[in-house]
C-alpha cells in the first residue's frame, strides 16, 4: 500500500504528470524534456528523480546523455497506463506539439547520418538475397511460437525491432553506436512502436541479470537475435555465450549471418572481421554455451555474375531444467 501511495503522490504533481505522459509516448533525453516542458534543468531533473524513485520512470546513461522512459513492466507500468488513459487530452495538446518538434529534429539528424552511409550499406545488400526475403525467413522462424521478451543484440538501425516488436511482449535493442541508436529511436517513433526500447551496451557484457538466476526469480529473454552482427566481432563465441546467459530456460537464439565466403573487400572496407561462418563453427558455439542446435536455413543469393553472399539462419534453444 505504501508503494502505491508513493507512486500516486509522485504522479500527482502537474509537472511530473506532464513528464510521465510524455515518456509514455517516447524515450526522451533530459534536455529534450527541458525543451518541451519549458522548465530549468535542476527542476526537471528533480521531478525525474522523484518519478524514478517511485518506479514510474527509468533513467539510463548513454555517453554524456541521460535518457528517460516510462516503466515498461510491473506496477509502475500498469499505473502509468491507467493515468495516461484517464488524463484529459486537451491538457497534453501543447506538449504533443513540442514533442512533434523534437521528433522532427531527431528525424533530420538520423536521416543525415543514414544518407552519409547509405551507399556503403546498399553495396553490401546487393551481394545477397533481398532483405525482404531474409526478413520473411526470420519472421517465420521466430513467430512460429510466442516471442515473449525479445533482445536484439546489435540492433543497428532498429529494423529487427520494427519487424518483431509487434509480435513480442517487450523488445530491447542494444548497440555500441550512439549514432545507430539515434536512427533506431527515430524508426521506432515513426512506426509508433511503444513496447520496444534501445540501450547503449556491449554484446560481450550485456546489462541484464542471468536468465535463470537463483531461485528462478529472474525471467530472462525468451528470444535473442543476432542479425548480421557476429561477423564484426573478434570473438563471436563469447557473444553467443553472453546471450545464452541472459536467456530464459526454453528460450531461443537466432543468428542471421553469412556462410563462409572470400570477399576480402568486406574486411578491408567494411570492418568485417570474419568472412562468414560454417555450420560446424556456429553449432560449436551453441554447444559450448549450453544451447541445443535447433535448425539451419540457407538463403541463397539470386543468380548473378560474380561471387555473392549466402545468408544462413542458425537456431538454438536453451534447455529447460530437468524435473526431479
Amino acid at each position: 500500500m505504501d508503494r502505491l501511495v508513493s507512486m500516486l503522490r509522485a504522479a500527482g504533481d502537474p509537472t511530473r504528470l506532464r513528464l510521465l505522459l510524455l515518456l509514455r509516448q517516447a524515450e526522451l533525453t533530459v534536455s529534450e524534456l527541458i525543451e518541451i516542458v519549458g522548465q530549468s534543468q535542476p527542476r526537471v531533473s528533480r521531478h525525474l528523480k522523484l518519478l524514478g524513485e517511485a518506479g514510474l520512470v527509468e533513467r539510463f546513461k548513454e555517453g554524456s546523455w541521460v535518457f528517460c522512459r516510462a516503466a515498461d513492466r510491473g506496477v509502475g507500468s500498469e499505473l502509468g497506463r491507467a493515468i495516461a488513459h484517464l488524463a484529459d487530452p486537451a491538457l497534453q495538446e501543447a506538449d504533443r506539439a513540442r514533442l512533434a518538434h523534437v521528433r522532427e529534429a531527431r528525424a533530420q539528424a538520423a536521416a543525415a547520418y543514414f544518407k552519409a552511409n547509405a551507399a556503403e550499406w546498399e553495396r553490401i545488400r546487393a551481394l545477397h538475397a533481398p532483405e525482404r526475403e531474409v526478413e520473411d525467413a526470420i519472421l517465420r522462424q521466430l513467430t512460429a511460437g510466442p516471442i515473449g521478451d525479445l533482445l536484439d543484440a546489435g540492433t543497428g538501425t532498429g529494423r529487427m525491432l520494427e519487424l518483431l516488436a509487434p509480435s513480442a511482449a517487450r523488445a530491447v535493442g542494444i548497440d555500441v553506436s550512439s549514432e545507430m541508436l539515434a536512427i533506431a529511436r527515430d524508426r521506432l517513433l515513426r512506426a509508433n512502436i511503444n513496447n520496444a526500447q534501445v540501450r547503449l551496451a556491449d554484446t560481450y557484457r550485456l546489462p541484464f541479470e542471468n536468465g535463470d538466476g537463483p531461485g528462478g526469480n529472474v525471467k530472462g529473454f525468451d528470444v535473442v537475435l543476432f542479425h548480421q552482427v557476429l561477423h564484426y566481432l573478434d570473438d563471436p563465441g563469447s557473444a553467443v555465450a553472453e546471450a545464452a546467459r541472459v536467456m530464459a530456460r526454453g528460450g531461443r537464439l537466432l543468428i542471421a549471418d553469412f556462410a563462409p565466403h572470400t570477399l576480402e573487400f568486406l574486411r578491408d572496407e567494411f570492418a568485417h572481421r570474419r568472412l562468414g561462418f560454417s555450420d560446424r563453427e556456429v553449432e560449436g558455439w551453441f554447444t559450448a554455451a549450453g544451447l541445443a542446435p535447433a535448425g539451419i536455413q540457407t538463403i541463397a543469393p539470386h543468380a548473378e555474375a560474380g561471387e555473392k553472399l549466402t545468408v544462413k539462419l542458425w537456431l538454438a534453444e536453451k534447455k529447460k531444467k530437468d524435473r526431479g
